[in-house]
């Protein structure tokens, strides 16, 4: 019981202490944007998405049990809508919904399972993340594909160079793909070891 509230403790201050981290962070970005006479709610209201998806993001790593979980990727998703509504309004690019919203899911909860896996020691959590944020990737690379390059949504700056990055991700995304399907996986050289050691064991069978 004493070890458990310790370790309790320890979770609380560092959740404390990330909560103030971003808090002075947050009132930095605002005193810097009151100095040049910018409205961050004017021209980066997107930040109003991101900062609590990264709040919420940063506390879920702090908790090694389902509570840190269900926070981490919640925490993921917000963030990353934000980013794409932050990207979306710089640019005027919001045609590309018809694609990016792959890369909220499965892709950032993908992302949001590696990280909370990799930090907490979690290999199953680390392999699923891996595989669920390759399938957004690969979603938003294919319907990307299909709807600028094929259909054309629209002739902007930002889509021309949407157009022309897209096809260098798909082969990117496909040699990674190759090389990790000819590899053998960790877990197929261990159960060949093993094999192999059994045979050895055992003797060659009896004729």
């Amino acid at each position: 019981m004493g070890g458990w509230q310790q370790g309790g403790n320890r979770e609380g201050e560092r959740g404390a202490l990330w909560v103030g981290v971003l808090l002075i962070a947050a009132g930095c970005l605002f005193l810097a944007g009151q100095q040049v006479n910018i409205r961050l709610g004017d021209v980066g209201w997107p930040l109003f998405i991101i900062v609590p998806g990264l709040i919420l993001f940063f506390l879920g790593l702090l908790f090694r049990d389902e509570t840190g979980l269900g926070m981490t990727i919640p925490g993921g998703i917000i963030t990353t809508i934000g980013l794409l509504f932050l990207y979306q309004s710089t640019y005027d690019a919001y045609a590309s919904w018809a694609y990016a919203w792959a890369l909220i899911a499965p892709g950032s909860v993908g992302v949001s399972l590696f990280v909370w896996g990799l930090l907490h020691g979690k290999l199953d959590l680390v392999d699923a993340g891996l595989r669920t944020a390759a399938v957004g990737l690969g979603l938003f690379v294919g319907f990307g594909l299909l709807f600028e390059n094929v259909i054309g949504l629209e002739n902007t700056g930002s889509t021309k160079a949407m157009r022309a990055a897209l096809p260098i991700l798909a082969v990117i995304l496909g040699v990674i793909i190759v090389v990790i399907n000819i590899l053998p996986t960790p877990r197929g050289r261990q159960e060949q070891g093993e094999t192999q050691s059994q045979t050895w064991i055992q003797g060659p069978p009896n004729a």
